[in-house]
């Protein structure tokens, strides 16, 4: 029968015997089924507002359930129901403002009070003591003003408050070091870590972002001490309560892994591990000072590697995968949608790869939804799940474990929209909204400072050849900080969007949030076209840099290394045998985004913030000022 939306929760549970969609059902919207063959040229890693309609969270709420063979025959006093609600790519999201449909959603306080009422049910009184909070990586980095002006530690304390009194903070050590590692023979020293306790309700796992400042910094947030620009709104500053776990980091030189590989919890006898994983491709996202001396693992044999170990030495049998990779799900009739189609290559091989005691992967990093069974390759069916970004939305995920085989013998989801105009969201977490208050209140006399006015609306929106208005605006401003004769500007370091109006420091930070600093360099002709074939090569979509002082036409018809067709400089082709001077920011220039050619650069010098560039040069401009598509870029027809 059709299902739209059952709250799988144990009474309800057992009553409703729903028939899983076959492929046949299973269908694409039309909208979506027409842009699909150009979807791979969106970027992941940041938000797709257009693909975010009233329609996409409609179905992401739609609940999918998997129910083995052997289910009906269950006692349901041998069944252990557990609830998991997973959250990823928050990307410090502490206040409220983003809207889905032009209705207000998410902010740090209405998210708390969703996930505080998905473990209230009055036939289930004790579902909290077996529910566990969990995020997928990037919950820092990124991030607006209130978090990232205050090194992110008001996101790691929004977590803080939604852990339970087993959640301890760690203080033995405030360096981060430990000693050698952590690793399958360092189980004892797993359990003195106190964030470790097997009731604590929250666990995370790294992404990307995570390691935008370095290892070191990683280890101060999670571990505590206060930062050199520091105190901010804790002193001192004692990091998180609650653990985060990477299987598949490890320590370049010694080969171990950096944080704990996995958690193992307990409920009413009943063992679960979580396991963590990011990306392996971080190195090529993340400026390369960022991960020195860090190693990234593949994914699936580095998660494999620990359910096998901890199968055999622990008799676990429920495994959970939290892994900072992700895909998008396509549009669908009807409620579940097994083997469904996911865009993003990468996670699907990942999940076919996993060892058949994996059963729930909550995902992240391409700020979309997910809500799939994925087989594996013995044919094992794997729940994934994927919770769109910025505190927006969240996994709602249901178990039955059988307590004598300790193997999930059913499982649920659905992706729940955290709509602020309605239920929960009507009375944000008091609490939280607290820390919300106190982290903008902090930021406000900077954030608030008016810069400037702009005309128009500046968007990240591209034109079919790449070329997007406030990617121009930023790269003229780069280019005039430093003189130079060009400027590159890579597309994911555009955060957010310009309104017309007054502009104010904090809109601006929320487009350029990474205080990256300006490089100039020289580059030769054949360089610069070398650069600009490097949009599509080793890249996993298109990466269309933003340009100032040069107009270029490209062809996708030509091969990949090959596709730029010629480079002007005011009309007049450039000579690959001279030298031009460039500016790029710092993880540009360290050969971030896989853009190695500026490894190359020569005669290497430091400039201003990226930011403060921006700042200066509309203070320069004539108010209000604006900026357009202009044909920098051309695609050839």
């Amino acid at each position: 029968m059709q299902l739209d939306r059952i709250i799988l929760k144990p009474l309800v549970f057992f009553a409703v015997m729903g028939t899983l969609c076959m492929s046949a059902a299973c269908t694409m919207s039309p909208a979506f089924a027409e842009g699909l063959a150009e979807h791979h040229s969106y970027e992941w890693d940041r938000d797709d507002e257009a693909d975010d309609t009233i329609e996409m969270r409609r179905d992401a709420g739609r609940t999918l359930e998997w129910r083995s063979p052997e289910f009906h025959r269950e006692e349901k006093d041998s069944l252990l129901h557990i609830q998991l609600l997973g959250i990823n790519d928050f990307h410090g999201q502490l206040s409220a403002g983003r809207r889905v449909a032009n209705r207000p959603v998410g902010g740090a306080a209405v998210l708390s009070a969703y996930l505080h009422a998905a473990q209230q049910n009055p036939n289930d009184p004790d579902l909290a003591e077996r529910t566990f909070i969990v995020h997928a990586g990037d919950h820092v980095g990124a991030t607006p003003p209130e978090s990232a002006l205050l090194q992110d530690e008001p996101s790691i304390g929004f977590l803080n408050l939604l852990t339970n009194r087993y959640c301890r903070y760690e203080d033995r050590r405030e360096d981060g070091d430990r000693r050698g590692g952590w690793d399958d023979d360092e189980a004892k020293e797993d359990r003195r870590d106190r964030r470790m306790h097997p009731k604590c309700n929250l666990v995370g796992t790294p992404g990307n972002h995570e390691f935008d400042e370095g290892k070191n910094e990683l280890f101060r947030l999670l571990n505590g001490g206060n930062h050199a620009t520091g105190p901010f709104l804790e002193s001192p500053y004692r990091g998180a309560r609650y653990p985060t776990v990477s299987s598949n980091v490890v320590d370049e030189k010694t080969g171990k892994p950096i944080l704990p590989p996995y958690v193992i919890k307990q409920v009413k006898g009943v063992r679960i591990a979580f396991i963590g994983a990011v990306l392996k491709e971080t190195p090529t996202i993340v400026t390369p000072t960022g991960v020195a001396g860090l190693k990234f693992l593949d994914e699936a044999d580095s998660i494999n590697r620990y359910v096998r170990w901890l199968r055999q030495t622990e008799g676990i049998r429920t495994f959970i995968v939290l892994i900072h990779q992700g895909g998008r799900q396509t549009t669908y009739e009807g409620p579940t949608q097994p083997g469904a189609l996911i865009t993003g290559q990468e996670i699907v091989n990942i999940v076919s790869r996993l060892d058949n005691d994996v059963d729930v992967v909550v995902s992240g990093h391409a700020h979309a939804f997910t809500n799939a069974l994925l087989k594996n390759q013995n044919g094992a069916d794997i729940l994934v799940t994927q919770a769109f970004s910025s505190s927006t939305a969240y996994g709602d995920i249901d178990l039955m474990i059988n307590k004598h085989t300790r193997d999930v013998v059913a499982k649920s989801a659905a992706i729940v929209t955290t709509f602020a105009d309605a239920g929960p969201g009507l009375t944000p977490d008091p609490q939280v909204a607290e820390l919300v208050a106190q982290a903008q209140a902090k930021v406000a006399p900077l954030v608030n400072r008016v810069i400037g006015e702009a005309a128009t609306d500046l968007l990240r929106t591209e034109s079919p050849a790449g070329e997007s208005s406030l990617g121009n605006l930023i790269a003229d401003a780069q280019r005039a900080a430093q003189g130079t004769d060009f400027a590159f500007m890579n597309p994911g370091g555009i955060r957010a969007d310009l309104s017309a109006g007054p502009v104010t420091y904090g809109e601006l930070f929320a487009i350029q949030p990474f205080g990256n600093s300006l490089v100039r360099m020289e580059l030769t002709g054949q360089q610069v076209y070398d650069l600009l074939n490097q949009q599509w090569t080793n890249q996993p979509f298109p990466r269309i840099l933003k340009t100032s002082g040069l107009t270029y036409t490209w062809d996708n018809n030509r091969p990949i290394g090959d596709r730029i067709v010629q480079v002007l400089r005011n009309g007049s082709p450039i000579d690959r045998q001279a030298t031009f001077s460039a500016t790029v920011n710092n993880f540009m220039a360290a050969g971030g985004d896989n853009f190695t050619v500026l490894l190359q650069g020569r005669n290497q010098v430091g400039g201003p913030l990226d930011l403060d560039a921006l700042i200066a040069y509309i203070q320069s401009l004539t108010q209000p000022f604006s900026a357009a598509i202009e044909g920098r870029i051309v695609k050839f027809k």
